[in-house]
């Protein structure tokens, strides 16, 4: 059957998809991130019951990506060989199992060995998702796509924070349970339940997609190969050769530190404002959350829109950060500076859909497996050092707010790296351009 070359059935065509994948994903990555992250608020009750001290959490919380580090690019690979639907069930299922047995530690080592353990279970889930949307959507239309996938990070706070403070009111001590081991129970099972659902609802490629027509489906590749014709980077060991992936690797290691800085530390830092209550403290974690699905919506349709990524991961990054610095010289006034930290979140989270164009812009096929696996599991390190900043901070000052200035100005020196290092012509190609359409390199 012949491709038809309307911009209206195009437009029907990538709508059933994002209608299909998008809300999907979204629900099995508000999982992935509260099972990553959710020990950000069990630290308000697990230090105490366990004695350990912020240091030991700090160490705990980051060892999660030393696991996931190295099992990062094999889980990608891995993907592309088995397909997305049961390398992408087994994901959730381990990690749901995982998460769930967070309720079984007793200290320092076993929380130490289960945050370890998780990272493994997890790793390849973000780059699977982000690879696999390569496989449906031109870079053209990837930036819009992953921020609705992405914006589960700021969804799981909205809705993920008030939840985890109310489970750690109302359930500490049923069952002989205290309120953190509910959370990881409560947290970890649903992801184990869309883990088997996803066996029978996800496609691994278009060809398997029963639910679109055959001319959908001709379409939809049509576009896919118009782009790859321009890529020229393919093989397993393009991945590794390229200084592109390494110098994206920086740039996301970076905004990893402040990703995780926020996420472990936001319920302590508005803790500290003299909220009582956790369900009191999940409703206030919630609002920059909020805004930042918001922002992050209208940046990545601009994105979209005009075709460049480049310029405007620099701006939100650098306005991110300024609005961390002047959340902690506004520490005194909570109001102040929720607004911003609200805008320090926004910065962080909403530059992701910025960033996850870029490695697909140059690389295909095994090489986009294997350089998106590089580019996550080396940056996410950054996941490592972001929840240790406050803790090393306290060592060199004794300015409270010192750990948002550090990871501040670590995104500041990514967004200089991105400006200068990451090439220009990485936005609209010609094979990125809509049916019919024409263009120039930037």
């Amino acid at each position: 059957m012949p491709v038809k070359p309307d911009s209206s059935f195009e437009e029907k065509t990538y709508r059933k998809v994002d209608m299909r994948l998008i809300p999907f994903l979204f629900l099995c990555y508000i999982l992935a991130y509260l099972d990553r992250v959710n020990v950000g608020f069990a630290k308000l009750q697990m230090l105490k019951a366990l004695s350990l001290s912020d240091a030991a959490f700090a160490t705990g919380a980051g060892i999660f990506f030393i696991g996931y580090f190295f099992f990062e690019v094999p889980s990608n690979v891995l993907l592309k060989k088995f397909g997305a639907r049961k390398w992408i069930a087994r994901i959730m299922i381990s990690w749901g199992i995982v998460s769930a047995c967070m309720i079984f530690v007793k200290g320092e080592a076993s929380f130490n060995a289960l945050r370890f353990l998780l990272g493994i279970a997890e790793a390849g889930f973000f780059p699977g998702i982000i690879f696999y949307l390569t496989l449906w959507y031109p870079s053209r239309l990837r930036a819009s796509r992953t921020a609705g996938f992405v914006a589960a990070i700021a969804v799981s706070g909205v809705i993920g924070n008030p939840i985890s403070g109310w489970i750690l009111d109302m359930f500490s001590g049923a069952k002989g349970l205290m309120g953190w081991q509910w959370l990881f129970i409560s947290e970890g099972i649903p992801s184990v339940l869309v883990g088997i659902w996803v066996l029978f609802f996800l496609n691994s490629s278009i060809e398997e997609a029963k639910w679109l027509t055959a001319d959908e489906k001709a379409l939809l590749a049509k576009n896919l190969l118009a782009e790859e014709k321009h890529k020229a980077e393919h093989k397993l060991s393009d991945a590794f050769k390229s200084g592109k992936v390494w110098v994206l690797c920086f740039i996301y290691f970076t905004l990893m530190i402040g990703l995780y800085g926020i996420a472990f530390w936001l319920p302590t830092i508005v803790k500290a404002f003299g909220i009582k209550g956790y369900l009191g403290v999940g409703l206030i974690t919630a609002i920059p959350y909020a805004v930042c699905v918001i922002g992050m919506m209208i940046l990545s349709h601009h994105s979209d829109k005009t075709g460049e990524r480049r310029l405007h991961y620099v701006f939100n990054t650098v306005a991110g950060a300024i609005g961390l610095i002047l959340s902690g010289v506004f520490a005194s006034s909570p109001v102040l500076a929720i607004i911003f930290l609200s805008i320090g979140t926004l910065g962080v989270v909403g530059s992701m859909p910025l960033f996850w164009p870029l490695p697909s812009a140059f690389l295909t096929g095994t090489a986009a497996a294997a350089g998106i696996g590089i580019v996550n599991s080396v940056g996410n390190l950054g996941g490592y050092f972001g929840p240790n900043i406050p803790v090393w901070a306290k060592l060199i000052s004794k300015n409270p707010s010192s750990a948002l200035y550090i990871i501040a100005a670590i995104l500041i020196v990514g967004a200089i790296v991105t400006y200068f290092f990451i090439p220009k012509d990485l936005r609209v190609r010609v094979g990125d351009l809509p049916v019919g359409g024409t263009g120039k390199n930037a």
